[in-house]
Formats: structure tokens, C-alpha cells, sequence
């Protein structure tokens, strides 16, 4: 073993050595099935508010984003623009409003609350959000594994196989031990080193440039095109569907099950009041830097008339490797290795807690065994998630089979379309609606389900509008059709009375308790 490798693999030996002490500690925290899926609801905001942004980032911060910045120039800046306005939305105006509803609900699992929220009769409800949560939990966390094998391939040498592996079981191995609690407190140790290691990159590599390189120049030289805020095309239509592609993103952010839990599991308003200006902080410069550092690696990796996906690999997803071995020394190389099994393990980690609670609580517990005990429920919560991450690790063999010349960025963008497409509108509509119904949120999981599908396999291949959809992509038409629906659907068969008064009387305790304060 040469030096280089040594020092990667010690480097990388302490940072998953931490991960499994965090799970070991936070093993004597979990003595509840409440334990093990929301950290008992008391959570503090700096664990609550990084773990939120990890999560919702993922190795798609790391190797998606600066791959999309280097391919895209400057309109890649609208990302940044989009997730920001996203997490604001959310922290601001939906997530005291979440907070305060699911605990009067006592929810665990977003189907819990969704439930609660309609007073429901029947499992019909808590079925089909159970089952479509599962179905692109596993598919996210598919790619999340398939990132990983990228990742380590590009940056260690090793086989896209062995990579993806290794990334799988040490997940696996602390998750398994400490549930919600271990993938909270990792994710605030990781989330920390993407922050740092991201906002001081491009700083690095920009000052250790030859003297008097003009980046915009540099992108001129390239390609004129790349230095357009407003999209590289001729067509005006195709920079519009372009921005909005990518400054649609941060819808994700309003509802997706994986940021919500976080939400469910802090201690009280007062923690999200706090934690709103670190998410906020953390999305701005970890976004914009990962962008900046796709942008720099453009100019100085490729000449003009070269093909960036041939100098840097398809979609860019090999910047962040050749910029980290091109200007830092070993062992910071070694910690940019971990930084992004990072990215991708805080994603990796509450995506199978998720799914976890999917198969346990909802399907398990709530329709099959409504008798057991919530404590003797976290043997099956720990084997439920065993079968979730082999489930995912079989899907991401088979993708890379299939499509060895994928591009990491959308793959991702995929599976969390697919999440936030289903889940994002109906969250909105319960908290801002009152006449939103329970065959509202099923129709509009349903419809948004059927349209992400719908455009990526059959719009997106149209010849006359399929290349405008491929900018645009699923999230932003399939989030319309399933508001819409809803919408409609909560016309025709509007609310149960029980459901509307619980929420007057939630809301009404609410004012009360600002009142007296």
C-alpha cells in the first residue's frame, strides 16, 4: 500500500471509528420506538437544524452540484437561489406550524400525523403514504449508495463495487445501533465537515490560481455562454424551463418526510425559531460554494473546445476529485474522502430511519398489531431497516449496470422529486387549508406518485416538448398536478367535521397560550 493510500484510509478509519462511537452513545439513549424514530422529541436545534440541511443535501451537494456548476457556469447560481428560498418558506412558515399540530397529534411517523390531521376511519390513508414513502425512500437511498461507489472510485482508487460496499455497511453498522438519535448526532458531526470543507475549498483554490486568472475571462474563453445568469441557450424558452428546473429545487424542501421528522423531533418553537438562521447559513455558502468550486475546476481543467464530461467526467463527477488531489496535500485529500461519505451518509442514514418507520409503525404496528407495545417494537425497527438498505444496494448495483454513463445529478434529483412531488403539497395544503380532505391528500399523493413518472418516461421523450421537461424536470409539474388535484378532489368530498375542529381547536390553544405569554 503506497503512502497516499495509507494516509486516505487512516484518515478515513478515525472519521467512521466516530461515527460508530456516536451510535454506540446513542444506543443508551433509545428505549422507545419514539426513541429510535424521533429522538423522543427532544432534540436540540444545532443537531435538529444541521441534520435538517445534511439530510436534504446529500452527496448531490458534493458531487451533483459542483459537477453542475462546472457544466452549467453561472445559471447554476440559480440552485443556490432556489434551495435558499426553500429552506426559508419552511423554516419561517411551516415548521412551528408542523411542530405544534404533530405533537398534539402524539405523531412519530409523518403517516401518523397525516392520520391525525383527517381523524380517518380507515387505513387507507396511512397504506398508500406508507407504501409510495418506501418505494422512493428506497430509490433515493439507491442512488445515495450508487454515489458513493462514484465517489470512492474517484477518490480512492478502489472499484465502483467495493465503494458502494463500504459505504453501505458502515451506515448500516451505526444506524442499526442507534437509530434516529445516532443518524441526529452524525449528522451534526457531518454536517460540520461539509460546511467547513466546502466554504474554505474554493477559497484554497482560487488563491493558489496563477496570478491574474480572471475567472470570467477563463469562462469566456470556454465558452461565452457559460457566463450567462440567464440560461446558455438561444432559446428563451429553453433558459426559462432551465431556471425554473433549477430554481424549483428548494420545493423539495416544503414537506419532504426525511426534512419533516427533524421537525418532529425538536424540543419545542423556541429550538426552530433558533435553528432557522443555521439552516439558512448552512444552504447559502455550502450551495454556493459547491457551485464556485464546479465553476473554478471549468476553467482550469478544460481549454477551449474541450468536452467537460470527457475531461471531467459525465455530469462533472469527477471536480471535486481532481480539484481536491490538484491543490491540497494528502491528508486534506483524505478528509475531502470523508467529507463527502459525509454528504452522503447523513442522506443515507435518515432515509432508512424513515423507511424504517414506514414498514414498523404503519404498516406493522398500526394496521397489523395494533396490540404491541411501542417498546418491543425496536427489534423489528432494526431489522426493517437491515432489509430497506439491502433493498437500496440491489437497485444501485442494477443502475449502475444498466446506465454506467448516468449522470449523478439527476439520478438523485429523481429520487427526491419522486419524495417531495408526493409528500410536499399535501403537507402544505393540511397546514394552510382547512377544507383540504382526506380524499384530497390520497388523490394528490397519488397523482403526484403517477406524475413524476409520467414526465420523466413519457413527457421527457416527447419530440416537440420533451427537451424543455428535461430542463424543467418532474418536481415543478408533478408538485402543480398534485396541488391541483387535491384541490379539486377537497371540493367534491371536503373535510370531515371531527378533522376541521380539532384543527379550530389546535389553533385556537395556540392563541390562547400567546396570549397568556
Amino acid at each position: 500500500m503506497d503512502e497516499t493510500l495509507l494516509i486516505k484510509v487512516i484518515v478515513l478509519s478515525v472519521y467512521v471509528g466516530i461515527l460508530f462511537l456516536i451510535g454506540i452513545l446513542a444506543s443508551r439513549r433509545i428505549k422507545s420506538m419514539s426513541d429510535y424514530y424521533v429522538g423522543g422529541k427532544n432534540m436540540g436545534f444545532w443537531a435538529v437544524a444541521f441534520s435538517a440541511r445534511a439530510t436534504g443535501e446529500s452527496g448531490w451537494l458534493l458531487i451533483g452540484l459542483t459537477g453542475m456548476g462546472a457544466i452549467a457556469g453561472y445559471s447554476g447560481y440559480w440552485v443556490v437561489v432556489g434551495e435558499v428560498l426553500g429552506v426559508f418558506l419552511s423554516w419561517q412558515f411551516m415548521a412551528k406550524k408542523f411542530k405544534r399540530r404533530s405533537d398534539a397529534f402524539e405523531a412519530v411517523t409523518i403517516p401518523d400525523y397525516l392520520q391525525s390531521h383527517f381523524k380517518t376511519t380507515t387505513h387507507t390513508l396511512r397504506v398508500i403514504a406508507a407504501a409510495i414513502l418506501v418505494v422512493f425512500v428506497v430509490i433515493y437511498v439507491a442512488s445515495q449508495i450508487d454515489v458513493t461507489g462514484v465517489a470512492f472510485k474517484s477518490m480512492l482508487g478502489t472499484t465502483y463495487w467495493q465503494g458502494a460496499l463500504i459505504g453501505f455497511f458502515i451506515v448500516l453498522c451505526y444506524i442499526f445501533i442507534g437509530g434516529f438519535v445516532a443518524a441526529v448526532w452524525s449528522d451534526l458531526f457531518q454536517g460540520l465537515l461539509m460546511f467547513f470543507g466546502l466554504i474554505l475549498l474554493p477559497v484554497v483554490v482560487y488563491f493558489s490560481m496563477d496570478a491574474g486568472t480572471e475567472i470570467t475571462a477563463g469562462l469566456n474563453t470556454i465558452d461565452p455562454s457559460l457566463t450567462n445568469f440567464w440560461g446558455r441557450s438561444d432559446d428563451v424558452w429553453m433558459n426559462i424551463f432551465t431556471i425554473l428546473g433549477f430554481s424549483m429545487i428548494g420545493l423539495g424542501f416544503l414537506g419532504s418526510p426525511q426534512v419533516y421528522v427533524r421537525f418532529m423531533s425538536i424540543k419545542n418553537n423556541n429550538e426552530v425559531q433558533k435553528g432557522k438562521g443555521v439552516a439558512l447559513l448552512f444552504t447559502l455558502l455550502t450551495d454556493a460554494a459547491a457551485v464556485t468550486i464546479g465553476i473554478l475546476a471549468r476553467v482550469l481543467f478544460t481549454e477551449n473546445g474541450q468536452d467537460p464530461e470527457v475531461v471531467l467526467g459525465v455530469g462533472g463527477k469527477d471536480v471535486l476529485s481532481m480539484i481536491t488531489e490538484t491543490f491540497l496535500p494528502t491528508v486534506l485529500v483524505a478528509i475531502f474522502v470523508a467529507i463527502v461519505l459525509s454528504a452522503i451518509m447523513s442522506t443515507i442514514d435518515s432515509l432508512l430511519v424513515l423507511a424504517s418507520s414506514a414498514i414498523t409503525r404503519d404498516f406493522y404496528q398500526k394496521i397489523f398489531r395494533p396490540d404491541i407495545k411501542d417498546e418491543n417494537l425496536t427489534k423489528i425497527s432494526r431489522f426493517s431497516t437491515v432489509i430497506m438498505a439491502i433493498s437500496a444496494l440491489i437497485i444501485a448495483i442494477i443502475l449502475n449496470w444498466v446506465s454506467p454513463d448516468r449522470q449523478v445529478f439527476w439520478v438523485m434529483i429523481f429520487g427526491w422529486s419522486g419524495i417531495a412531488a408526493t409528500f410536499c403539497p399535501v403537507i402544505i395544503l393540511t397546514l394552510f387549508w382547512k377544507g383540504y380532505s382526506e380524499k384530497g391528500a390520497i388523490a394528490s399523493m397519488i397523482s403526484g406518485f403517477v406524475s413524476v413518472i409520467f414526465f420523466k418516461f413519457v413527457v421527457q421523450e416527447m419530440e416537440s416538448v420533451g427537451e424543455y421537461f428535461v430542463e424543467l424536470d418532474v418536481l415543478v409539474p408533478s408538485f402543480a398536478v398534485a396541488m391541483i388535484v387535491g384541490a379539486i378532489v377537497s371540493k367534491i368530498y371536503p373535510p370531515r367535521r371531527e378533522a376541521v375542529k380539532t384543527l379550530n381547536e389546535i389553533d385556537q390553544n395556540k392563541q390562547e397560550s400567546n396570549f397568556s405569554n
